[in-house]
């Protein structure tokens, strides 16, 4: 797929998310999938190019001594407070819709914006919002490409299986779930459980 192709799913998955946001300012503070932080937090993360230039950017990581998850969680906190119609301003903005981060390419800035996306109507009870186009391109990247490793998820001896998406990968046991829970748990997210005997992934009823 072209980067061209891959960059509109990018600003549809980013429209989309903040779509099926609009309204919902009151569940700001609720908890998202991401460890300590709420749905105000996930989304000044999902943002931060729309408020920080490179320059500003780099700034800021000197600041936090070039430590990347110290400079998310300070910047999560602090862009968390900002009105939640102003993060959804800068979610559906020109500027994230180009967004490209450093390393990774339109394919990371996709698995950005799906994985975060699902951290948020996940723990909100809300439809997936992303394209089934942009979750078969995310689950190949996280599997395919190897991106799982990161997450420190083995991926060996399963053929995982979508079951609301055309897409599968592996060999050995199936295991089937849908598109976004098999993303999740390849990316470590928590409330999931590999059941290999039952061919499933079973979800914690705290993350439905």
């Amino acid at each position: 797929m072209h980067d061209v192709d891959v960059q509109s799913l990018v600003a549809g998955s980013f429209r989309s998310l903040a779509g099926a946001l609009a309204g919902a300012g009151e569940r700001a503070d609720a908890a998202s999938l991401c460890e300590g932080w709420s749905v105000r937090h996930v989304l000044a993360h999902m943002t931060m190019a729309a408020r920080y230039t490179p320059d500003a950017f780099t700034a800021e990581l000197r600041d936090a001594g070039f430590d990347f998850d110290r400079l998310s969680n300070r910047i999560a906190e602090r862009d968390g407070a900002l009105p939640f119609d102003e993060l959804l301003a800068d979610l559906r903005g020109e500027t994230m819709a180009r967004w490209v981060p450093p390393q990774g390419g339109p394919v990371g800035a996709l698995i950005h914006v799906v994985v975060h996306g699902l951290d948020i109507t996940v723990a909100l009870g809300l439809p997936r919002t992303a394209s089934d186009e942009a979750m078969r391109l995310v689950l190949d990247s996280l599997t395919r490409g190897g991106v799982h490793r990161s997450f420190g998820t083995s991926i060996d001896g399963i053929r995982w299986c979508a079951a609301d998406v055309d897409w599968s990968y592996g060999s050995g046991r199936t295991v089937a779930g849908e598109a976004q829970d098999v993303a999740l748990f390849l990316c470590g997210r928590p409330g999931l459980t590999l059941d290999t005997a039952g061919g499933a992934l079973c979800r914690s009823p705290k993350t439905s």
